[in-house]
């Protein structure tokens, strides 16, 4: 009568002539006896036994797989639309967020994200320096101000290169008392949003001016560097590949940013798997939302059997 029928437990009882305590008391009877039992169905294109493996295998606070495959751009799209959503049903106010400016996937998300309601964070803050070649410094621009806006929240940026010269110019640079503002501010972060890169700079980056020089890119694979996360680059590890590059990069110092509590690395595709597989390794991100097949090959397994497919 109550599973089949949809009749109230108040009707039950009044049609039996029993008490509908007694009738709750017999429902949950047969719950445990296993007259009646919960099924749940996993809808198409969820794959929460791959989400749960990843988190078991990497100790990550959350992974989110999202079922996209194809080229590059197909991938950044369905992460885009991924983290969007991801962001919409995680953002409930005060937070601080910092944005890595330089990444296509992030733009993607932005792209997709909604005005939220009420607001989201205080401040948006970017993490790497973000003034570069004019054609691309718009997009960088349009991530942090648009994710303000979207959010509620203020912007702040960083007035400067990346990647500089020497490390005297970064020096110069970061005592500036407006760098000293955002440095402070970066702090007290709360979440970081962040693209995971490889050793070979993306597009978005390679046009910003603020990629690393061919001598560079030679000595850090000679040094074993698969990939970056806000331009400093590690191993296989993890490891932060102690470099000069380290002392030219105008952002955010490697160990301020894993204090973040909340560290979000959205990327995905063959051209990142070493890359995400070390950065979550290392603990450069606490959360990562991949693709069906990137989460696969840090698994180092095939599909998992009933995964939503």
């Amino acid at each position: 009568m109550y599973h089949e029928q949809g009749i109230r437990q108040a009707d039950i009882a009044e049609a039996l002539h029993i008490s509908q305590t007694k009738v709750s008391r017999l429902l949950k009877r047969a719950g445990e006896i296993g007259i009646v039992r919960t099924v749940v169905v996993v809808s198409q294109g969820v794959h929460l036994a791959l989400e749960q493996a990843l988190e078991d295998r990497y100790g990550v606070r959350e992974a989110v797989v999202v079922d996209v495959e194809g080229d590059e751009s197909e991938i950044i799209a369905g992460i885009g639309s991924a983290g969007a959503a991801y962001l919409e049903s995680t953002l409930a106010g005060e937070e601080r967020i910092g944005i890595s400016p330089w990444s296509q996937t992030l733009l993607s998300v932005v792209d997709r994200l909604h005005p939220l309601r009420v607001a989201g964070a205080d401040r948006v803050v970017q993490l790497v320096g973000g003034v570069g070649e004019s054609a691309v410094q718009a997009k960088a621009n349009r991530l942090l101000s648009h994710l303000a806006e979207l959010v509620g929240a203020e912007p702040l940026y960083v007035q400067a290169p990346g990647l500089v010269g020497s490390a005297e110019i970064r020096e110069s640079l970061v005592a500036d008392a407006a760098m000293q503002s955002v440095a402070q501010e970066w702090r007290g972060l709360t979440m970081a949003l962040v693209g995971i890169g490889s050793v070979q700079p993306s597009p978005l980056l390679r046009d910003s001016g603020n990629a690393i020089a061919a001598a560079d890119q030679d000595h850090l694979i000679a040094a074993h560097a698969v990939g970056d996360v806000c331009q400093r680059y590690f191993d296989a590890t993890g490891e932060l590949i102690h470099s000069d590059l380290n002392s030219r990069v105008v952002g955010i110092d490697p160990e301020v940013l894993r204090t973040i509590p909340h560290r979000i690395g959205m990327a995905g595709g063959a051209r990142k798997h070493a890359a995400i597989r070390a950065a979550i390794s290392g603990g450069w991100v606490n959360v990562i939302i991949t693709d069906v097949t990137t989460a696969r090959v840090l698994l180092d397994e095939h599909p998992i059997a009933n995964d939503g497919q």
